[in-house]
């Protein structure tokens, strides 16, 4: 298929790049810290935990039906900018949402530094400034260990002097005095809604007294009794579920509040990402530039570094934004809100293109049974979904470890950043790492350093200690994908690359995070953020082992493709080049032999 001259190829090419390039610097801004604006709120690990899975598993249902659904009815630019525009606004709504009153040190001005221990429920009493006072309510508590400071340190950390003055350890207790509030209201409502009922039932007898002295009335009032009779049951009814909801704990209702936001959040922005990529790979294949989309998956690395550094920048040399009662986190949302905003205009020049002839709507199932029938694809899926749980447990609990240990936004931000840097360098060396080391080793090499990585986080000891372990993305990242990307070209018939590549992302980033996520929250919540990293240690070393025995057990079977080989015209074809196409078969053939 001859290029078509008057579409402007590299146009496209920089418009896809800057597009993903703003849309992941905005995602970068806030999806990494959402954990933390959710334990500031005061939500439990376990909670946090559903949240995040529910997030997942809607992405991994809705993401290919709105895809499929704005290929079918030719709406997809429609789709983008709505998407764009309705999650920022989503996304700003959780600012309106009030915390239970459960406030950690973080989130005051100006003491991000100080430490934050994980949620714990006290039953006991527990002595506070010299007071015992009993508590029954979920509280959190702010652990920091004493340092001694020198005289010109006291001047310049008042606060951490005020906290910690020896090095014994010392507690502060938030008490949820909003609890008691709301409890008492509760039982003043449900209280009222019992009066009036029970008030009406005298209004009701009283009228039925009266209607006695009367044969033909109290026959005629004796329907209309039974139907007022069945109205003040259901009222009763639906009185006794709304009382139940007005007692529930200030916790639980301010998690469903955020579950229902969050959700509606999820449904705007999941279909964006399927959609662009299908209109931008169908144009790019329309003008037989399909190889070059490739290159847009590194600008969005780039993108995420800059959002995640900067914002992590920018929050950490913030004050309180309005008054003393906005917390700083709100920048993210705002940053996440303006950025998006800025990849509007640019969806009015994508160059999407709908090709009618080309239906994906049974790609997805072909892909599965693809993966299905080959061993060696069924490991690497396997991989795939233990990445989606280790990568979800890193990315919703690895900023709690690091605020446990005194990191601010800086550090927090900076670490993310080296390690999508080093993610994003990988292509620069993918071809010596691919002479060294087959795809199958390069796969165990990138999960032993996921390992590695995961047993690290578990022994965090400073502010900076997570940055220097995070160059390990370049392997437990990037050479990882890299590795899942060649077996993909293995098991894929011509036409199904993509499918199969986006059944792995699915098992991964989707299903594997989602019950990652859910998981890690229970673990969290039961035996802390360092046990959840030294479990999920242990299940990738143990993979480790494993998998080179069931490798060595499977067959393999690589699907030649063909069409490298039919792509080129036969007519312009030399002599020379059909010798070039015979010695790169046959250097196949002899690389599967090996």
């Amino acid at each position: 298929m001859k290029r078509n001259k008057q579409i402007d190829v590299k146009g496209a090419l920089v418009l896809s790049s800057t597009f993903h390039f703003l849309y992941s610097c905005a995602r970068a801004c806030i999806l990494p810290f959402l954990t933390l604006y959710l334990r500031y709120l005061g939500l439990t690990p376990s909670m946090t935990g559903l949240l995040m899975s529910t997030k997942h598993l809607i992405s991994l249902v809705w993401s290919p039906l709105a895809s499929f659904l704005s290929k079918h009815y030719d709406k997809r630019r429609a789709v983008i900018t709505g998407s764009l525009v309705c999650s920022a606004g989503a996304a700003l709504i959780l600012l309106l949402i009030p915390s239970t009153g459960v406030e950690t040190l973080t989130s005051h001005c100006n003491i991000s530094h100080l430490s934050v221990s994980s949620t714990e429920e006290l039953i006991d009493y527990v002595r506070v400034v010299g007071s015992v006072m009993p508590t029954t309510h979920t509280t959190i508590v702010s652990q920091s260990a004493a340092h001694e400071s020198s005289p010109t340190e006291t001047t310049s950390d008042t606060v951490s002097s005020a906290v910690s003055m020896s090095k014994a350890t010392t507690y502060t207790l938030q008490l949820q005095h909003s609890n008691n509030v709301t409890t008492q209201w509760t039982q003043v409502n449900v209280s009222v809604a019992n009066h009036s009922i029970g008030g009406e039932r005298n209004s009701l007898e009283s009228h039925h007294g009266a209607s006695n002295t009367s044969p033909t009335v109290w026959r005629v009032s004796r329907s209309a009794e039974k139907e007022k009779q069945q109205q003040r049951e259901k009222d009763e009814a639906r009185l006794e579920f709304l009382g139940n909801l007005k007692v529930m704990d200030v916790q639980h209702q301010l998690f469903f509040m955020l579950l229902i936001v969050v959700s509606i959040w999820e449904l705007m922005a999941a279909p964006l990402e399927w959609t662009v990529d299908d209109g931008l790979y169908e144009y790019l294949d329309f003008v037989d530039a399909s190889d070059r989309y490739g290159s847009t998956g590194v600008w969005g690395l780039l993108g995420a570094v800059c959002g995640v550094s900067g914002a992590g920048l920018l929050v950490s040399h913030l004050d309180c934004l309005i008054g003393s009662h906005a917390p700083r986190s709100a920048v993210h949302f705002y940053s996440y809100a303006a950025v998006t905003t800025l990849a509007v205009p640019v969806v009015a020049f994508l160059p999407l293109y709908l090709n009618k002839k080309r239906s994906r709507s049974t790609g997805l199932f072909k892909a599965l049974q693809l993966v299905r029938g080959d061993l060696r694809a069924l490991l690497c899926a396997a991989t795939a979904f233990l990445m989606g749980l280790a990568g979800s447990a890193v990315d919703d609990f690895l900023l709690w470890q690091m605020q446990d240990h005194g990191s601010s936004e800086l550090h927090m931000g900076l670490s993310l950043a080296v390690a999508l840097l080093s993610r994003a360098s990988f292509p620069l060396l993918s071809g010596r790492v691919s002479k060294l080391l087959s795809p199958g080793r390069v796969l165990l090499v990138g999960t032993a350093c996921l390992a590695l990585q995961c047993l690290y986080y578990s022994f965090l000891w400073g502010p900076w200690a997570a940055i220097p372990v995070q160059v390990l993305s370049f392997f437990s990242s990037g050479a990882l994908w890299w590795a899942v990307q060649v077996q993909c070209e293995d098991v894929a018939t011509p036409g199904t690359e993509r499918s199969v590549r986006r059944v792995y992302q699915a098992l991964s980033l989707d299903l594997g995070a989602g019950l990652g996520s859910m998981a890690g929250g229970f673990v969290v919540h039961r035996f802390g953020v360092s046990v959840l990293f030294r479990g999920v240690a242990v299940i990738l070393l143990l993979w480790c082992l494993f998998l080179p025995l069931l490798q060595w057990k499977a067959p393999r079977q690589r699907r030649i493709n063909y069409s490298r080989l039919l792509a080129a015209d036969t007519s312009e074809v030399s002599e020379s080049e059909s010798e070039q196409e015979t010695d790169w078969l046959e250097k196949a053939m002899e690389d599967d032999k090996q």
